[in-house]
Parts: C-alpha cells; structure tokens; sequence
C-alpha cells in the first residue's frame, strides 16, 4: 500500500522561501515496473483543492501551474524516495495546506487534475505572514 507523508511547512515572511518534502513508502521511486506521477496540490478552507506542480517518470519535463511558474520547482531524490516542492519567493496568496498525491502503474498521466490522483498524504501547512 502506497502511502504519503508531507513535512516542511511553516510560516514565512512573504519573499521568503520552504521545502516542502514528500516521503514515499510502498513503491520505490526507481522501481522500472511501473510508472509514477507525483503531484503537489495546495487547498485553502472554502475553495477547491489547486494543483501546483507535478512530475512523472514516464515524461520528460515537469508540469507547473501558472500560479507558480518560475517560483517553485519539484524535484525527485530517488535514494531517499522522496519527492520536493522547492517554494522560492513566496507570496500572501501562495498559503494553505499543501499535499502530495501520486499516480503509479503502467500508465500515468502528468497532470494538475487532482481526481487523476490516487493516493493522498495528510497535508501540511504553509503560512505566509509578516
């Protein structure tokens, strides 16, 4: 059984910066057998759940949303089966609880579209506040 644990959120002043990190357990992120796509969503209270970033094994480039384009970057580190979500110049709009999701098996698709996404980790908090 596939599971996701997010850590790093916290509180920033706005321009400042987190990591996010995504620990992935029941599937190893190099495993050839199937393909992965992993996805970093971001919810505030009353509001639909917004994809940000996301990456896959079976494409080439990952996917941001215009939102975030240029500002965070995702990235993978498979000795630690462990996917990032690198938060650079963070801004008053860019707050609420961020999660991770994953897609694994012969076909994925790299997508923002959250109902795509079959395993969710618990969330983490991300404040942005002077």
């Amino acid at each position: 059984q596939v599971q996701l644990v997010e850590s790093g959120g916290g509180s920033v002043q706005p321009g400042g910066s987190l990591r996010l990190s995504c620990t992935v357990s029941g599937f190893t992120l190099d495993d050839s057998s199937d393909y992965y796509a992993i996805g970093w969503f971001r919810q505030v209270p009353g509001k639909e759940r917004e994809g940000v970033a996301c990456i896959s094994s079976s494409d080439g480039a990952p996917f941001y949303a215009d939102s975030v384009n240029g500002r965070f970057t995702i990235s993978v580190d498979n000795a630690k089966n462990t996917v990032y979500l690198q938060m650079n110049r963070l801004k008053p709009k860019d707050p609420a609880i961020y999660y991770c999701a994953a897609q694994i098996g012969p076909v994925v698709l790299l997508t923002l579209l959250a109902d795509e996404y079959d395993n969710w980790g618990q969330g983490t908090q991300v404040t942005v506040s002077s």
